[in-house]
């Protein structure tokens, strides 16, 4: 559930933090913090499953206030019921293993039924929200499409949720709103195909766990090897290797962990999600950089026999 893509990115943020910090955090802070991390990434999974439930469930106290103020209008005594009655959020409230883990970890948004109603009026502004409720009886498949709809078009890249999450957690970005927000895109899918509801595990098996604190204790613990090789392989007619960006070398540093360290991981898949994350987060010449000085390291490792995978 947490993939190698946002683990590898989770292990460049955290080794770039802990070169600027190490005078005051050890190792086994950092990796412990990277941990944390994880764990915060799934939490999130599970409170956006939990942001169905509780939007949906403000909307039904309206409804039901509307019909019991001073002089109810003939629309508030018969509303539309189709939002609060989707089926999804009812399968969602009735799971077993997703209410453990809410009651486990104290998961709730109705402590800020501001920012609930904020998103809700968002979402009743929406023309699928409206195409939704005008569109007769619902049934689960038009419940699941219109929430994957919510998710796409407006909970991803909605900056008052992002704000209000980043307030709420240090491990909670822009990264880890996308990520999760993909996987319950993929968990609503599922259900709404009438497939059995499981809680997406943390991560997708026992290799995975472990992948994020090994490729990071690789980074460190090879820091000046990779270092070396970093400062070698750098073209310095094009770049001055004592001008290098801190993120650039530490994507690099990272990748030279993984080349060197991961059997099963090609070369080129290395080089290929390294050069993303340079895209994501350096320069618009980071790409370029990082693609230079991996690719020349790799070809000298292959050639002297220090490196036999392909």
């Amino acid at each position: 559930m947490i993939n190698r893509v946002l683990i590898r990115i989770k292990v460049v943020q955290m080794l770039y933090n802990f070169m600027l910090t190490r005078n005051v955090k050890s190792l086994t802070m950092a990796r412990e913090e990277l941990q944390q991390s994880f764990d915060k990434s799934y939490e999130l999974y599970n409170y956006l499953l939990k942001l169905i439930i509780d939007i949906t469930d403000l909307q039904d106290r309206y409804l039901d206030d509307a019909k019991h103020k001073y002089l109810p209008s003939h629309e508030d005594l018969n509303p539309n019921p189709k939002f609060v009655d989707n089926q999804l959020a009812e399968i969602l409230r009735n799971n077993e293993q997703l209410q453990h883990y809410i009651s486990e970890h104290k998961l709730t948004w109705r402590d800020n039924e501001l920012f609930l109603k904020l998103m809700l009026n968002k979402i009743q502004d929406s023309s699928i929200y409206n195409e939704y409720m005008e569109n007769g009886a619902s049934d689960l498949e038009s419940d699941c499409h219109l929430w994957r709809q919510i998710f796409r078009q407006i909970i991803i890249d909605d900056d008052d949720l992002l704000e209000e999450l980043e307030n709420q957690s240090v491990y909670w970005s822009c990264d880890d709103l996308d990520f999760m927000s993909q996987f319950v895109i993929k968990t609503i899918r599922k259900i709404g195909d009438g497939e059995d509801f499981p809680i997406m595990p943390q991560f997708k098996d026992e290799e995975d766990s472990k992948f994020g604190d090994q490729l990071f204790t690789a980074a460190v613990e090879q820091e000046e090897l990779n270092s070396a090789t970093i400062d070698r392989f750098i073209d310095t007619r094009h770049w001055d290797s004592d001008r290098i960006a801190l993120i650039d070398r530490v994507i690099l540093l990272v990748a030279l962990a993984e080349v060197r360290n991961f059997e099963k991981i090609p070369t080129t898949v290395t080089l290929n999600e390294y050069i993303e994350i340079a895209k994501t987060f350096s320069t618009p010449s980071s790409p370029a950089f990082v693609n230079g000085v991996l690719h020349a390291a790799i070809k000298d490792m292959k050639n002297n026999g220090s490196l036999m995978k392909p």
